[in-house]
């Protein structure tokens, strides 16, 4: 699922450090030596490694099979062994007893009642089966950016660790501004180990980087019901977008955060504007974006710019005629890289006027819009 077929749900990096010199064969050599190894009887909790993209049992990576064009494609395993607590509390339940009875003592020093409990988490853990899971990845190489279909901080918090063991190279999470605001405080190329990843984007005073995405798309609703769905993408030309079916909106933080959920046939509900007019941003929707007869629909996740359930376009059939396994796939980073383009181009769009003279005007339009929306 996800890079080959269906649905999509993904979140983007960007690599931080300097490939090394014959880069093809240190990558060979280094994704074979970190390739998942199976961990079925034994004590671990947790395994990570590398495998194919289509055959989650290719840890060999035979014939170079994830290079395809510019792209490097594999997946990352996770698995993952638990004990149910009930079960945990019984069995060392047990043991305890067991050991009051072997030794007459009438109650067990702290320090025997831990080792107990090691010793039987360990014992079920190794006779335990775990459960896995597969994350697919899309490395850019001249592009230096990455695709990776999960949201979960966990367990990008996995990839991170492994990506670096294996590769020297750092992932941080990318913002479609990285190249209209430069970076501070870049770790330096090749760096090995724990690096810290670099400050924010250094946005001009009153600009807030961490609600930039919701504003974003505050406005880019305002703008598609201003010409019923007809949004000039700059350096695109004119396409459709639309907001259907469902969007979140949200004000506050933490316990205080006060949330709104509007679904339906369309997202023009009056629920909400009514929560625009008390000062709550959006943050996800339901999008469609049609270009050049070419049609894209999926949920947008403002605050990280993460994408969820992206369905594309219908390939054409071949018409009996063998599948073009690897031009196929091709052809669906080609899309998922048009549509993610095109969202980036209208938050470039955005962060222009958000920045010029011509944004107090632009924020007029809006409230009227907003206003005209509650008393419809």
């Amino acid at each position: 699922m996800g890079l080959c077929k269906g649905t999509l749900t993904f979140s983007r990096y960007r690599l931080i450090g300097a490939l090394p010199d014959h880069f093809p064969d240190f990558f060979n050599e280094r994704i074979r030596k970190n390739a998942f190894q199976t961990v079925w009887r034994t004590a671990e909790e947790k395994a990570v490694g590398w495998t194919g993209l289509e055959d989650p049992l290719d840890t060999e990576f035979q014939y170079a099979s994830y290079a395809q064009g510019r792209y490097l494609l594999f997946s990352l395993r996770i698995d993952r062994k638990s004990v149910a607590p009930s079960l945990l509390r019984l069995r060392i339940t047990e043991a305890e007893r067991g050991k009051l009875k072997e030794t007459g003592q009438k109650k067990l020093y702290r320090e025997q009642r831990e080792a107990i409990r090691e010793a039987v988490r360990l014992e079920l853990l190794g006779r335990t089966l775990p459960v896995p899971s597969f994350f697919e990845i899309c490395w850019s190489v001249p592009e230096n950016t990455l695709i990776f279909c999960s949201l979960s901080d966990k367990v990008f918090e996995d990839l991170q660790e492994l990506f670096r063991d294996s590769f020297q190279l750092t992932l941080c999470p990318y913002t479609p501004w990285d190249s209209q605001f430069p970076q501070k405080d870049q770790p330096g190329s090749g760096t090995v180990g724990k690096t810290a990843l670099p400050s924010p984007p250094a946005f001009p005073p009153g600009i807030d980087p961490l609600t930039i995405g919701r504003e974003f798309l505050t406005w880019l609703w305002f703008k598609s019901e201003e010409r019923n769905g007809r949004v000039l993408i700059p350096g695109a030309g004119e396409s459709e977008v639309f907001f259907i079916r469902r969007l979140v909106l949200e004000s506050g933080d933490g316990e205080y955060a006060e949330t709104v959920v509007c679904q339906g046939l369309h997202a023009d509900l009056k629920e909400g504007k009514e929560a625009l007019r008390q000062g709550k941003k959006i943050t996800a929707a339901r999008l469609r974006i049609a270009h050049d007869n070419t049609e894209w629909e999926f949920t947008f996740k403002a605050d990280r710019f993460l994408y969820q359930s992206l369905k594309l376009p219908t390939l054409p059939e071949n018409d009996g005629e063998e599948i073009d396994r690897e031009g196929q796939l091709l052809e669906r980073i080609y899309l998922i890289e048009k549509v993610t383009g095109m969202m980036d181009l209208l938050l470039h769009s955005f962060l222009e006027l958000r920045l010029s003279n011509e944004w107090e005007a632009e924020l007029s339009r809006m409230q009227r819009w907003i206003s005209q929306g509650n008393r419809s």
